[in-house]
């Protein structure tokens, strides 16, 4: 049986999890929330690259992305910034849904699972 790693663990939850070649990362959000969705993404995303490069993987191994808005005609400003960071051939199968967040500062939240 393979072993279950997981990472930065609390009692709610881990920021990572490591199985059988597959990585599964929380939901990401930004730090400078009082940036606008734009910029949010863009935290997010180098978020996410730091933490897949911290697991032994990148983004051109990125199966399956769910994301969460605040608000859903924000899609158009997150599908900007995504489209210039995803590799060419390389889009994950996705849902980009709208959510109340924990936070209402928080615009968006990506989680990311890939295998290395």
């Amino acid at each position: 049986m393979s072993k279950i790693t997981r990472h930065e663990s609390n009692p709610v939850l881990s920021n990572a999890v490591e199985y059988h070649g597959f990585v599964f990362l929380a939901g990401v959000t930004a730090q400078d929330l009082s940036k606008d969705v734009t910029d949010q993404t863009k935290q997010v995303l180098a978020k996410i690259d730091e933490l897949l490069e911290n697991h032994g993987t990148d983004k051109t191994r990125l199966l399956q992305a769910q994301v969460w808005l605040k608000d859903i005609r924000d899609r158009d400003a997150l599908n900007a910034v995504w489209t210039q960071w995803l590799p060419e051939g390389g889009a994950p199968v996705r849902a980009c849904v709208e959510a109340n967040m924990a936070d209402p500062r928080h615009l968006v939240e990506i989680m990311i699972t890939a295998c290395r």
